[in-house]
């Protein structure tokens, strides 16, 4: 069903994988599996190694797990899956089964879980984080935008050591 591409044969433009497509982090604490939508991160080289970068804010129920494991997955869907993607952006696994409730299968490669109806699936490995301050921010407009709340996001950086694409 799918088959390992390097992470340079990846064919589709990463502006519209991430922001157009969207992608579900998904990560394993203790045997179980969440997943959240994201539209926010990026994909490059960094340190000699090809990396895809996260961005999570503090409440989100996925974050635990990104903790808890070294590993998570980027899964992005097709387009059919769009409404998928809201539900599973808009719930917190804290209080429903979501992915159960979504129809997606959740499988698993190298033990770390992704789901089966994807098209492209980053297996990744976590090598550094950081959490986001005010501070930090050079363009005090994005952080008054982005942040009235103030649940500056942590910035998840990983190898990508293995790409599936649906065969």
């Amino acid at each position: 069903m799918f088959k390992t591409i390097e992470p340079k044969e990846i064919t589709k433009n990463p502006f519209t994988l991430i922001g157009d497509d969207w992608m579900l982090v998904t990560a394993e604490k203790d045997g179980k599996a969440n997943t959240m939508t994201a539209s926010w991160g990026g994909v490059g080289i960094l340190w000699g190694k090809t990396v895809a970068t996260i961005y999570i804010r503090p409440q989100r129920y996925t974050k635990e797990f990104l903790e808890a494991s070294d590993h998570f997955t980027l899964s992005v869907l097709g387009a059919e899956h769009k409404k998928t993607l809201g539900y599973l952006g808009s719930v917190s696994g804290r209080d429903e089964d979501k992915i159960a409730k979504s129809g997606l299968t959740l499988a698993h490669e190298d033990g770390s879980p992704y789901f089966e109806e994807a098209e492209l699936v980053l297996v990744c490995r976590k090598l550094y984080k950081q959490e986001q301050t005010p501070e930090s921010f050079l363009d005090k407009e994005c952080l008054e935008k982005w942040y009235a709340a103030k649940d500056y996001h942590t910035m998840y950086i990983a190898e990508i050591e293995k790409v599936l694409k649906k065969a």
